[in-house]
């Protein structure tokens, strides 16, 4: 069975792993150990509530529950900006015009903004190639906002997804090469390094400070504005199935979109509906459903089936032992 579990320590061979098969890009999977161990230790805390709720950063890890081989990542970062800065360049239209000319024009700028401070991030969505059918990344990713729902109140109202940008078979990336190379005189990977393990002041030093005017840009940048990696279409779509949308910024780096959507409006965080546990040897059911606990200390998530009438689920003792629950728990369902 796949189970949704809270990341620790002991994953860090799992998730080094995980972060060498994502490639490029991948800011929140460096592959460093070091970064993933410190990452690690906070996603222990966070789960044991003992940082400040703004501080916490989850870990999940999709775990196949007989062998214990982790074939996927997620996360939920509780508040983004707050002690580094959040930034993204935003794309913004400028209307010009002659009228002695009859002339009217629409230019697109591209603006450093810090907009996102104290919103809520999901992010670090990747899944091994083998894992990447079957419901197994809907899964994932629709744990992160069961995660959300079971204790709203730790969360933004606003949660945003940043996707990675193009890049092309090579390990290219379009727009890092014509745009933002010119201002970070360096590799990607670097820049890439240290915009998770440092201030990023050095963002604040180096990026234009004036608009970038997209016409001005070579096609190969321009045509990658706001697209998403090949590898992040599906999460795109999943993203877009929950209500997100893009909000006019996009990395600074390679030009990937972000997208948001408020908390509450998310459709796993509103449709998921809290039911009281019950317990059976077998379970008549058309379809699997999403179940997850109903706390984020003790926080779990598959997808099986469930009986649902009035406000009880019955699960199958399989699916109990897997959520660690036991008759009369409180789980969060969503059909």
């Amino acid at each position: 069975m796949l189970v949704v579990r809270p990341a620790g320590p002991s994953d860090l061979d799992f998730l080094l792993e995980l972060a060498i098969l994502s490639g490029p890009g991948f800011t929140s999977l460096p592959e460093d150990p070091d970064q993933l161990a410190e990452r690690l230790d906070l996603s222990r805390d966070s789960f044991a509530g003992v940082l400040q709720p703004q501080e916490r950063w989850y870990t999940l890890m999709l775990e196949e529950s007989e062998t214990g081989d982790v074939d996927g990542v997620g996360s939920v970062k509780a508040a983004v900006g707050l002690k580094r800065p959040f930034f993204s360049f935003r794309v913004v239209t400028n209307t010009q015009s002659s009228p002695s000319l009859g002339i009217k024009l629409e230019q697109k700028t591209l603006v450093l903004v810090n907009e996102c401070t104290g919103w809520t991030e999901v992010g670090s969505l990747f899944l091994k190639a083998d894992r990447r059918k079957g419901g197994a990344g809907r899964l994932l990713s629709q744990s992160r906002y069961m995660l959300i729902g079971a204790e709203p109140d730790l969360f933004a109202d606003t949660v945003l997804a940043e996707l990675r940008g193009v890049f092309t078979p090579d390990g290219a990336c379009p727009f890092w090469d014509h745009v933002a190379h010119k201002f970070f005189p360096m590799e990607f990977d670097e820049a890439d390094r240290m915009t998770g393990s440092t201030d990023k002041q050095f963002i604040l030093d180096l990026a234009p400070r004036h608009p970038v005017y997209v016409e001005l840009l070579p096609e190969p940048a321009r045509a990658v504005i706001g697209k998403v990696h090949p590898q992040g279409v599906p999460a795109m779509a999943l993203l877009e199935s929950e209500g997100f949308r893009p909000n006019g910024l996009i990395d600074i780096f390679d030009a990937g979109p972000t997208v948001t959507c408020q908390r509450d409006n998310i459709r796993t965080v509103r449709d998921a509906r809290q039911l009281t546990v019950a317990i059976a040897d077998e379970v008549e059911a058309e379809l699997p459903a999403l179940i997850s606990t109903n706390s984020v200390g003790a926080f779990r998530a598959v997808r099986q089936r469930a009986h649902m009438e009035g406000d009880i689920a019955t699960l199958s003792r399989e699916t109990a032992e897997a959520l660690r629950v036991r008759a009369g728990d409180t789980v969060r369902v969503k059909a």
